[in-house]
Parts: structure tokens; sequence; C-alpha cells
């Protein structure tokens, strides 16, 4: 695969990023795409391994080898098709993944991995300015109607596979808009919703249906679904936040982290949203619970409004610059990494446990006291026990809750349909992706609790032949997962 020894002629080379000082002044992509010979030269670098593990570090089983080869030879419309075997939204994986593939590289035994996302971005990328994605409606339909709840990256993959199939398919989304957390919890600067828009118009010509402003549960009963559809598709994420349960909570200027991104990606979709409501960190300081990307999401977006100063607190402690001996290759590494919101700026503090807030007269937070920890594991869970004398206060005008998920929210369509819950509270399922309610399906961080993006859509498309084979006694759809 690739050029025969061009892992070791050529080194890995990032994509190309826009300036620092010019990116925070708008809301655009931070990284570009890679000039085509250097994009050439980074498919050379993938090597003829014998067994290509970064199939196993890819929940969608991609066929990476086959297109990094077929990108150094220049092959590009057949490095799309590869692409679209085994991904329906490579535009969306290419900036979004975390890349768990490269992780897996070989070539990282000992080296830096290959650039497969890059790659992947870049390729599908030129077939859409080259015409090559297009409309492409299925011949016949079968009859038979799905409904698909939730409009997240497991939703869409499954209506996508269901409509191809021939079934008749309708996206039911509360927001007012189809994308779930692609469309208001990823921010524009990862990821500007033209990329997003642009498949949803071609799934649409194709056929998929989308009713927006529906919150099944609420809005329309659960039951009135099975009703009027032959199979229902539970996708609607994990949408439980984790809170922060110490005194103080309570005051102004404490929010979740996924309210503070959702308004801010209305605004930059254009929506008014009055003054007195908007959550802005312009002239303040602020700090960011929790360590994870979607508190590096919060980070760059406080950066771009104008923030005094931000610190972005961890619990856990510091993570090893390389691969510590109790994480060997091919398992995702864990270690210290620097996103492009870090690159523009901000604190980073480890090992640190909030403990209290206390405010003004008018009710506003104002200071933040928290103290360091060690973290012991027993058990295999960890304990964290605070640091004598490492108390401190730290004055703060905003609070940005960045602490995860708890699973999918139980009020309204869960407890209506009564479906089975697994012991971390997620909606169980079988081997067929079917719930405990017949006929009624699930994917995504809705089943699977709060995970990535590839994890969806590999769920979404597996959820998919499940469908299908439950309408029409066997199925052809692939199944990654």
């Amino acid at each position: 695969m690739g050029k025969l020894k061009g892992f070791l002629e050529i080194e890995r080379q990032k994509p190309p990023a826009r300036p620092v000082d010019e990116r925070l002044r708008d809301w655009q992509e931070v990284y570009l795409l890679h000039s085509t010979p250097d994009l050439q030269a980074q498919g050379a670098r993938c090597m003829d391994c014998g067994i290509p593990f970064c199939h196993q570090g890819c929940p969608l089983g991609n066929l990476i080898p086959d297109w990094n080869d077929l990108t150094y030879r220049a092959k590009w419309r057949e490095a799309i098709d590869r692409l679209h075997k085994t991904n329906n939204f490579p535009e969306w994986t290419g900036r979004l993944c975390p890349a768990p593939c490269e992780g897996s590289c070989v070539l990282a035994i000992d080296d830096e991995s290959v650039t497969i996302k890059a790659i992947e971005l870049s390729t599908v990328e030129r077939a859409f300015d080259e015409g090559w994605i297009s409309a492409s409606p299925p011949e016949s339909r079968t009859g038979r109607s799905v409904a698909v709840v939730g409009s997240g990256p497991a939703g869409l993959a499954a209506a996508d596979q269901l409509n191809r199939a021939g079934h008749t398919v309708t996206v039911f989304e509360k927001s007012d808009r189809i994308g779930g957390l692609l469309r208001y919890g990823i921010p524009e600067f990862k990821m500007e919703k033209r990329f997003l828009q642009r498949r949803l118009d071609i799934m649409e010509a194709e056929g998929v249906r989308y009713r927006t402003g529906v919150n099944v549960g609420v809005d329309v009963p659960a039951q009135q679904l099975r009703a009027e559809h032959d199979a229902v598709l539970l996708a609607g994420g994990a949408g439980w936040p984790r809170d922060l349960e110490v005194p103080g909570r309570e005051l102004e200027g404490i929010h979740f982290a996924m309210e503070y991104l959702t308004q801010q990606n209305h605004i930059c979709e254009g929506d008014a949203v009055p003054a007195e409501e908007q959550i802005s960190a312009a002239g303040k300081r602020v700090v960011i619970i929790g360590g994870g990307d979607t508190g590096a999401d919060c980070l760059g977006t406080v950066h771009r409004q104008g923030a005094l100063s931000v610190a972005q607190f961890e619990l856990l402690p510091r993570p090893p610059d390389e691969r510590a001996d109790t994480n060997p290759w091919p398992t995702w590494p864990n270690i210290f990494r620097v996103s492009a919101a870090h690159e523009e700026g901000g604190e980073r503090v480890y090992a640190v446990s909030t403990q209290r807030f206390s405010g003004n007269a008018e009710g506003r937070v104002k200071s933040l006291h928290a103290h360091k920890v060690n973290m012991r594991l027993g058990n295999g869970r960890p304990t964290f026990e605070p640091v004598p004398d490492s108390d401190f206060e730290m004055p703060v005008d905003l609070v940005l809750l960045a602490m995860g998920f708890l699973g999918p929210e139980r009020p309204g369509m869960l407890e209506e349909l009564g479906v089975k819950l697994t012991p971390r509270g997620n909606v169980w399922r079988d081997e067929t992706w079917m719930t405990s309610v017949p006929g009624v399906f699930t994917a995504g961080d809705m089943q699977r609790g709060q995970s990535l993006i590839v994890w969806a859509i590999a769920e979404g498309r597996s959820a998919a032949r499940g469908i299908d084979a439950f309408l029409m006694g066997s199925s052809d759809l692939p199944a990654p997962v």
C-alpha cells in the first residue's frame, strides 16, 4: 500500500491551519485541506503492514489502506467510492472524528501514524468539487415506512441506509433544524454548517423526509409513531448532562455546556437571541469544568466571544506525553493532546475538584472554591483524595459545566414506550438492534451512552440492517457492528 518506502522517506504532516489571530476574529473552520502533492505524499506513508490494525480501530470498518493507496496514485474517483462503501458521511467524520484508526496504525508503534483523517476529508471534498456526489434516489419503493427519532449522526446514517433500501423514511427532530449535535453542539469553527446542510439536501432530494420542531413523547405521542409506521428507530442521543451538585450551583452565570454551545450556534445561524438571554463570555473571567472535547468546544467559543481570561478544569491528572506501559498499541493512546482551541490560549488545570461557588448580592457567581486531588485506583475504579492545604479560590464571572452525559433523557418518549433500560440507564437492545418493544429499534448514544461520531454512524448503519430484515425478512445492507 502506498509508496514502498514512503513511511521511511516522508514525515507526517498535519493539515494546515489558519493563524490564531485570524481565526479568532470569525467562526470559520480552523483547518484547511492539504495541497494535492502533500496529500498524495501523506497517502504514500501507508505501508504494506500485512494486518491493517487501523480496521480494528475504526468502528465503521473503513477500508483505510485502500483509499490511502488510491490517493497516493491520484485515483480520486475510486478513492471516494471506497470511502462511501463503509461511511455515509466522510465529510463529517473527516472533520469531527478523533481518529481512533490513527491510534491503531501499525506505523504508530514507533513513529507517527498516517494522516488518515486528513486524507479522508480531502478525498470527499474533492469528490464534491468534481460533482461526483449527487442525489441518487432508489429505483423503487418497498411500501414500508420507518420513523427515525433524532437527527444526529446515528439517526441520519440509519435514515440514509433505509432510504437506499427503498423504505419511506421520516426523521423527527425536536429542534428547529435537522442535525442534532452536529447542528447545535459542534461549533462552526470545527464544522461549518454548510457542510452539514449540503449532505442533508442530498438526502432530502433522495426521498428522506424531515419533520422539525417535533418532540416525540411531548408534542406527538410515541405510540402514534408506532401506529403510523412499520418500524421506529430511537436515536435521540444521550442528552442528560452530568451536573455539579455543590453549594452555590443555583447562582446566575453557571450553565451547562450544551446550553451555551447551542445558543452560540443559533446566533451563527442568524437567529435572533435577545440580549438579556445571551450567555456571553465577552470581558468575563471564565472557568470550564471538564477537560474533554465538549470543554474544548466551549474553550474555542469563549475565545471568539472575547473572554478576559479562561481556565479549563479537569478532575483527572494530566495525561502523559507518550503511551504508558498500561496503555499499549493498538489501544487508543491516552496521551496529552492539544486541540486547536488549546492553541488559542487559556489555562489547563488538572487534578482539581470544585467544592462550591459563592456569589454577590444580586445572586451572580463571583468566586469558585476548589482544591487539588490525588487519584487512587482500587477495584478498577478511581477515587479522588484531597491534597492537604491545597484549597484555593478563583474569581469567576461565567462557569460552563462540560462534564459529560449520564444517558438519554427518561421523561416523555422512553417512559411512554416503556422500553427496557440497561443497568447504566441506556436503552436496551437485542442483537437485531430491537428494543424490548416489538418494532422499536435503537442506535447511537441512546443505547450506547456518550460516544464518538464514528460509533454513532456505525450503529445507525447496523440498526438499519436490523430494521430492513424485520420489514422484509432479510437484508442486503451492511452491518459494521
